[in-house]
């Protein structure tokens, strides 16, 4: 069954064609189409298109689908095009002419665009929360290894001293910038399009600040016409925001793996959390690591796909937009898996203490003599030269000359601070509204 069949039966090729993955994929967003719904013949009580009894009819009825769509018992049936045409067959077999009612004042364009403002905004408060979980995590390894030293890089090549309490640190304010573009995605998809119908508004008296407040969305996108735009559009601004996340998580596995290895030796992983070689037996592989780097870099292509589907397409529904659904729906379960796993084995990396007793970081410290220098009255440019040719003729600097004291420094990490950070960001989702919301749509 179709929403949009007119009594002549459509070719069988052309209908698996354009239904592709709808019936799969809609099943995670069964849902919020349900909650969508009960939102909507609440309005259209208040706006005299239902009586009461009908309202009481179709919420009961819509509650007991929500719990099945919840429970994972919901099914789409073999031939019905999509999630929305299922919850109206069921609430038709259920209450006769009652169920045919609840698509007045609403299409299939404003219910996928409220099915997935309201999926996308649930799924944004769980990402946001395993990254506050990894953030603390990344806090407390600072915090644990702030005086334990290890060299900085550029090029590839032994630069200055550096501490693991600054790398784990570094990490964790990455995550306070990645949050900012959480957020402000959240903000994006925090916008009711309900009401918009096919993306023109509707001749029904339609309240749509009521569908605004029922689905506790922060605000509506006002325009009818905009609010259509939107597909596509918010996809592809979480997208950014969840592919920015993978390549954070992505450089930082890059570098266990390189920092775990033999010619480093700066961390271990447990044997446990490593796989092995069929033919070399001393083998401890981080292949964790590998496949979170390769996940989060597959992640940055979600955004890419979404914006070459979109490119250049005039304003208006355009089937094009369903095989973005195939690409986006799933990125957020695959950030989830990233996020879990990286926090688990991240918490249970054993550093090296001994790094710098190696002779190749002889040279580590030749900052710290030219700074030595400049600050007992020699101009910066003869204090280099003069440590540059003590350099050249096998001298070397005295280890161990930190004298680190500013803002983010190794004598001073100031991880309140990027704590902080991450506490003003969080202050900006309004995930109570929502959630009080949704409850009270279901109770």
């Amino acid at each position: 069954m179709k929403l949009w069949e007119k009594g002549k039966e459509t070719d069988r090729l052309v209908e698996e064609f354009t239904s592709g993955q709808d019936r799969k994929l809609d099943l995670m967003l069964a849902p919020w189409d349900v909650l969508g719904t009960i939102a909507h013949v609440k309005m259209l009580e208040k706006s005299g298109l239902l009586s009461l009894s009908e309202l009481g009819a179709l919420e009961k009825e819509l509650k007991a689908i929500y719990g099945k769509a919840v429970s994972g018992e919901f099914t789409i049936e073999e031939g019905v095009e999509d999630v929305h045409t299922q919850v109206e067959i069921l609430l038709t077999a259920a209450l006769g002419e009652t169920g045919k009612k609840v698509h007045a004042a609403r299409s299939r364009n404003d219910q996928v665009l409220v099915d997935l403002k309201l999926f996308t905004r649930a799924r944004l408060r769980d990402i946001s929360g395993q990254m506050v979980v990894l953030f603390n995590t990344l806090l407390r390894l600072s915090n644990r290894y702030k005086d334990v030293m290890m060299p900085g890089y550029t090029h590839m090549q032994v630069a200055m001293p550096s501490s693991f309490g600054l790398w784990f640190g570094a990490w964790a304010e990455c995550l306070v910038d990645d949050m900012i573009l959480i957020e402000a995605a959240y903000r994006v998809a925090d916008q009711n399009p309900l009401g918009s119908a096919a993306g023109f508004g509707s001749s029904f008296p339609v309240d749509r600040e009521l569908t605004t407040s029922l689905l506790g969305f922060g605000n509506m996108h006002v325009n009818a016409v905009n609010a259509q735009m939107g597909r596509g559009r918010m996809e592809k601004t979480v997208a950014f925001a969840l592919g920015t996340v993978g390549s954070t998580l992505s450089r930082m596995a890059g570098e266990i793996c390189l920092y775990s290895g033999q010619n480093y030796r700066f961390m271990e992983l447990p044997e446990e959390l490593t796989t092995g070689s069929s033919i070399m037996p001393h083998k401890k592989n981080p292949d964790i690591f590998e496949l979170v780097r390769a996940r989060g870099n597959r992640l940055q292509s979600v955004q890419g796909e979404i914006s070459l589907i979109c490119t250049n397409l005039p304003s208006g529904y355009h089937r094009d937009y369903q095989l973005i659904k195939e690409t986006y729906l799933p990125a957020f379960g695959l950030l989830s898996d990233i996020l879990s796993v990286t926090n688990k084995v991240v918490d249970q990396i054993r550093v090296n203490p001994e790094i710098l007793n190696d002779p190749i970081y002889r040279d580590l410290y030749s900052v710290e003599e030219v700074n030595r220098l400049v600050l007992g009255g020699m101009p910066f440019r003869d204090a280099y030269r003069t440590v540059a040719d003590n350099i050249s003729e096998g001298a070397s600097a005295p280890a161990g000359m930190i004298r680190h004291t500013h803002i983010g420094s190794i004598g001073n990490p100031c991880n309140g601070m990027i704590e902080e950070k991450m506490e003003r960001v969080m202050s900006g989702f309004d995930f109570t509204t929502a959630e009080k919301a949704i409850a009270g749509l279901v109770e």
